[in-house]
């Protein structure tokens, strides 16, 4: 009988061995042939001045090679639908794991989106009502608001045993949609002032709508149509001849010998004005849809985008439209008291998607509020919360500022969803700058020493400790703490706000100082935002600076962007005698090989597509023979290759002074800016440094009141400095500056707080302090006066 021996050896198995993510040579944007070791299943912050390359790094190199990795495992057939991924610019990338993103990418603007259908707690809603509603109304589909009711009858024709045979069919699909804004929430009218002067005849230049006056196709069309008398005034029109100026279906004519389609003004303004991106619009295009479009609440659905249908059919006296608009922690409580055996298994998940959302923070939102208007932070968490109850491990988490827009006290929260990530067993990397996420770290890299071609390389690599010791930037201000101002400025005005009650604010009056820096602030969700932008109009001497994205291809640039590229073209072309249009790379002076976009593009179906240099210009952009003409010894390419702070003082004097293109530069510097390439894409910039582009851009205005919107977001710690005087040089030159922030150097910084608050959500929407930050801190009464009191030592 044979004997089993048992040999026991110390030795760990060679799969255990892997337990780093090796990345050796990467050069992706601005790295420097950056290689570091990063420990798998912990805990890691990449931390770095704005536009040291750490998103270069964690996004554009690890998570990007991970991420096409895993595209090649699909068949050829389904790679052709996925986005494709050029290999990083890296020598090598061992020890990849599966890579989930969280970044903050603001969710689809799609009216149609919401937090519940972004997250799927709709669907899960829609089958519970259809199991459990009374009266019973139909499928899941009955409940949603994307799916119309249709329903159709006729003959058809079917083949049976050699014969062809006619029979009747009918079909009906029952949709929630309400069928009067098209499961929109929304109803939009033309206000018909804004499009004519009714006093006026079609020849006196009665339609007021740009591009309809002056004796051009569009006017000439209703003048001459023969529906009417153009020089009666359209308030004696008839009945029919204000149908046919109005609404008439395409009709063929000829005028001036010319085939063209007449059609009534209003769809003719709602096809080529209403239907297209408000964004892409020409400004003065854009304020004529401001003035002419209404929007209403839908009056038959009262907003909550359902058919009467849809909300008939109830549970326990609540509707679905009910459901979605309840504050998501109280609809967890109510699903928690919802006892049906016969649905268990989905009322289980429900709960657990709705508790991941109040876990998160994000416990103050309603399931109906459309996806478009979450802040970046928002966005994220929300992305966050598929991920909470995952059973994966051994997964690489990349998170992106996780606690952009997040309050102190809502710092605390997400520290411990990252540790509890890691503690599944999962590798966390994070990109961040506050101090109270990087001290949770079990290894942090610190990139630097400055940004743009000053970044790139790795300046730190170790523990916490480590990096308060190891004289790297933020090492230095990795303690630095902002301290109470001596004496405050006094108020010159105050801007009044009465009875405010957008969203989850209970009438606030409150009255906004005006001459002074003014922080607004509260735990996420507490009614800032809705306070700030929805009680201080713009316009009218306001100027509001949000996080919205900026909108841009890779053809654009801060010097297209800011108008900087104007006063240089035009001066390039007063210097050689020449057209200014030769100095744009959209324009005359483009390279015709590459259109003017520096690269080659091919694309390779299904595999990523291949960017070269284009050979014919080199990647400057500009023709040959444009590059002859200089000023002041540089061609335009080498101008638009120079960094900001380079750029400016080249501006500045001699040859080439150009005063307007040298005021626009100081901005870019006094926004922290001066490292970014004045020919950089805009796709390449960070979330906090297209908000500082169009800070830049708007210090210009002419206006008395700054409105700012966590101007903070993606600033390191030394940057904050620079910030706070700039606001301070803002308020010096006589404005006033309102600020929506969490930072606490920011708000003991501040001349005033206004705190928000007790809570998020229906919890919150009311003033809880006004007045000094040093009252504040004495006062100790709110959630915000603990943490600051904690931040500056008092």
């Amino acid at each position: 009988m044979a004997r089993k021996t048992e040999t026991q050896t110390s030795e760990p198995h060679v799969a255990d061995s892997h337990g780093l993510i090796r990345v050796h040579g990467a050069r992706e944007n601005n790295l420097k042939d950056v290689s570091i070791e990063i420990p798998k299943r912990r805990l890691t912050v990449f931390t770095g001045v704005s536009g040291s390359g750490k998103s270069s790094l964690v996004f554009d190199t690890i998570a990007a090679e991970s991420q096409r990795l895993i595209n090649e495992t699909y068949p050829a057939f389904v790679q052709g639908f996925m986005p494709n991924l050029a290999r990083p610019e890296v020598d090598v990338l061992d020890g990849l794991t599966t890579e989930i993103i969280v970044d903050q990418q603001r969710m689809g603007g799609d009216p149609r989106s919401t937090v519940g259908t972004a997250t799927d707690a709709n669907a899960l809603l829609r089958i519970l009502f259809s199991r459990l509603g009374k009266p019973h109304i139909g499928s899941p589909k009955a409940f949603s608001f994307n799916i119309a009711s249709i329903s159709g009858a006729g003959a058809v024709t079917v083949e049976r045993a050699g014969q062809k045979v006619k029979e009747r069919r009918s079909f009906s699909i029952t949709g929630g949609m309400c069928p009067r804004c098209e499961g929109r929430g929304a109803v939009t009218d033309l206000d018909l002032s804004q499009l004519f002067d009714e006093t006026l005849s079609l020849n006196e230049g009665a339609i007021t709508v740009p591009g309809y006056k002056g004796g051009g196709w569009n006017s000439r069309l209703y003048i001459e149509s023969g529906f009417f008398d153009p020089d009666k005034p359209i308030s004696k029109f008839t009945k029919k001849e204000l149908q046919d100026f109005l609404h008439r279906e395409p009709t063929r004519m000829k005028i001036a010998g010319i085939n063209m389609t007449y059609e009534g003004l209003i769809p003719r303004i709602q096809k080529s004005m209403l239907s297209k991106d408000k964004e892409s619009m020409q400004p003065h295009i854009r304020e004529f849809v401001d003035r002419a479009v209404t929007f209403a609440t839908c009056p038959d659905c009262d907003g909550t985008r359902l058919s009467e249908g849809a909300r008939s059919s109830k549970i326990d006296g609540i509707s679905i439209a009910d459901a979605c608009a309840m504050q998501i922690s109280d609809l967890a409580a109510w699903v928690g008291g919802l006892d049906e055996p016969s649905v268990a298994p989905l009322l289980a998940t429900l709960q657990h998607t709705l508790e991941s959302f109040v876990e998160i923070g994000l416990g103050y939102l309603s399931l109906d509020r459309p996806a478009g208007t979450l802040s970046g932070g928002e966005a994220q968490r929300t992305k966050m919360i598929r991920h909470l109850g995952s059973s994966l491990t051994d997964v690489t988490y990349v998170f992106d500022e996780p606690t952009t827009g997040l309050h102190p006290h809502d710092i605390q929260r997400m520290n411990g969803l990252l540790l509890r990530l890691r503690d599944k067993g999962n590798t966390v990397l994070v990109v961040e700058h506050k101090p109270e996420v990087i001290a949770i770290a079990d290894h942090v890299v610190d990139l630097g020493p400055g940004a743009g071609a000053g970044g790139g390389t790795v300046c730190f690599e170790g523990t916490v400790e480590g990096l308060r010791t190891g004289g790297t930037i933020t090492g230095r201000h990795f303690d630095d703490r902002a301290s109470l101002k001596e004496s405050v400025r006094k108020p010159t005005g105050a801007l009044e706000i009465r009875g405010a009650s957008t969203h989850n604010l209970r009438g606030v009056d409150v009255d906004v100082p005006l001459g002074i820096l003014t922080v607004v602030t509260g735990v996420a969700g507490s009614g800032k935002s809705s306070l700030v932008h929805g009680s201080i109009p713009t316009g009218s001497g306001v100027i509001s600076v949000d996080q919205g994205a900026i909108r841009g291809s890779r053809r654009s640039n801060p010097a297209t962007y800011t108008g900087l590229l104007e006063p240089i073209r035009k001066a390039f072309a007063k210097e050689n005698g020449v057209k200014p249009a030769l100095f744009s790379s959209n324009s005359e002076g483009a390279c015709p090989t590459c259109n003017g976009a520096g690269v080659v593009y091919t694309d390779l179906a299904m595999m990523a597509g291949v960017a070269t240099t284009c050979e014919e210009c080199d990647g400057k952009r500009f023709e040959a023979s444009v590059l002859e003409y200089r000023l002041g010894g540089r061609d335009i390419s080498e101008v638009l290759a120079m960094p900001v702070t380079e750029a400016e003082e080249f501006f500045a004097a001699g040859e080439a002074h150009i005063p307007a293109a040298h005021r626009i530069l100081q901005r870019l510097t006094d926004v922290g800016l001066g490292y970014l390439t004045i020919g950089q894409p805009l796709t390449t910039l960070s979330g906090g440094e297209r908000q500082r582009l169009k800070l830049a851009t708007h210090m210009a205005d002419k206006g008395g009141v700054y409105v700012l919107d966590e101007p903070t977001a993606g600033l390191h710690l030394a940057d904050v400095e620079q910030l706070l005087g700039l606001l301070d040089r803002l308020v010096d030159s006589g404005k006033s500056v309102i600020v929506v922030e969490h930072h606490q150097a920011v708000m003991a910084h501040a001349d005033w707080i206004i705190d928000l608050g007790p809570g998020a959500g229906h919890d919150g929407g009311r003033i809880v302090f006004e007045g000094t930050p040093a009252d504040l801190v004495a006062g100790r009464a709110t959630l915000t006066a603990e943490h600051l009191a904690q931040y500056v030592g008092a």
